[in-house]
């Protein structure tokens, strides 16, 4: 399909990246919702659609009811970089465990998903236009051709809102998180688009929990060194609750800690993660890492689990919560001797204001 594409920005393209800032910042700005999703570039050429990820892979098999909304919405040729979402089935919120989903090697099982969870693309820059490449103007007037392009798209391709007003930016980075998106982006209105480059600014949501590790995946290139921490917190009827991992420390940090925790290994018999088979989410339905040994992005990564006793609490960094889980890999910040690991539960995780997602796309 690439092959009969001729544009003057041609996949594969290696989006422009942003880094982390804590605080947004100030000046010649334009400011807009991080959506919480799959990075997409979007190449057309007349009939033939192109889907680029982040990775620089093709996505369009995954999502053909985005590819068909490409063709009705987006100009006949053009290059344009948003995001893949996935709303919640009551479209108030994003859901990323349903994006997740949608990335399935069957072909019958991506065409019932598509009709089951569809997705929505959501615009936020312009390479290319028909036979001009955009991608060395400043951002203000891509932003412009961008929406003269997209001023008759129709849902599911949105225009992300955007605006210079870092007042209004403020206003969003704590309504929007209700909605499921990620924090706000800012972007310089003089800068050139800069493929792989991190030449934008990110500020995402923050916060710090208190959960007990209730065991460690080995580290995959040394079996003596931690991998990551798994981490649970207690529900309210004193079940331990696999809510996600803790990882990115350094190598020296990883053998010390395998050091550090082999007096608390233990029989999986006792565990409180380790009495179901994998793949069964147990009689009571708490979940656990079992239920994850295989991994739906390499079939062949081994997930399972040294189980430790829950005796030990760390303080992890986490930016927000998908469910019962933590949406990214945490930070880990310390640990915790002062804390019972009986008292780690839900109720100290901060719950941001319910948001209406309808009231950020628009019509």
């Amino acid at each position: 399909m690439m092959g009969l594409m001729r544009l003057p920005v041609m996949p594969p393209v290696a989006p422009m990246l942003a880094k982390a800032v804590p605080e947004i910042p100030a000046g010649a700005m334009s400011y807009e919702p991080k959506w919480d999703g799959f990075r997409a570039v979007v190449f057309r050429d007349g009939p033939e659609v192109e889907i680029g990820s982040r990775n620089e892979r093709p996505m369009t098999r995954y999502f053909p009811e985005v590819a068909e909304a490409v063709r009705e919405s987006l100009p006949g040729r053009c290059v344009v970089d948003g995001e893949i979402v996935v709303p919640s089935a009551d479209g108030r919120r994003l859901d990323f465990e349903a994006l997740l989903q949608r990335i399935h090697p069957a072909a019958s099982r991506v065409r019932l998903l598509a009709s089951r969870t569809p997705a929505a693309f959501v615009a936020f820059d312009l390479l290319a236009l028909g036979d001009d490449d955009y991608t060395g103007q400043p951002f203000s007037r891509r932003r412009a051709a961008l929406e003269r392009a997209l001023r008759h798209a129709r849902p599911p391709v949105h225009l992300t809102p955007a605006t210079t007003s870092i007042g209004t930016a403020q206003v969003w980075f704590s309504q929007f998180e209700g909605a499921g998106l990620d924090g706000i982006v800012a972007k310089p209105l003089d800068g050139t688009y800069q493929q792989g480059k991190r030449v934008m600014f990110k500020v995402k949501h923050e916060r710090t929990a208190d959960c007990v590790v209730g065991g460690y995946r080995p580290h995959a290139s040394d079996p003596e060194a931690v991998g990551s921490l798994l981490l649970g917190l207690y529900d309210d009827e004193g079940r331990l609750v696999s809510v996600g991992v803790a990882g990115a420390f350094p190598m020296a940090m990883r053998r010390a800690l395998f050091t550090e925790l082999a007096p608390l290994v233990t029989t999986p018999g006792g565990h409180p993660w380790s009495w179901a088979a994998p793949g069964d989410e147990g009689a009571a339905g708490a979940r656990h890492p079992r239920a994850a040994e295989g991994s739906r992005w390499n079939a062949g990564k081994d997930l399972s689990f040294v189980p430790l006793r829950p005796e030990r609490v760390a303080e992890v960094r986490y930016d927000h919560m998908e469910g019962s889980r933590f949406r990214h890999t945490t930070q880990f910040v310390r640990w915790r001797p002062d804390r019972e690991p009986a008292s780690c539960g839900f109720d100290q995780l901060e719950e941001p204001v319910s948001y209406d997602l309808a009231e950020i796309l628009g019509p």
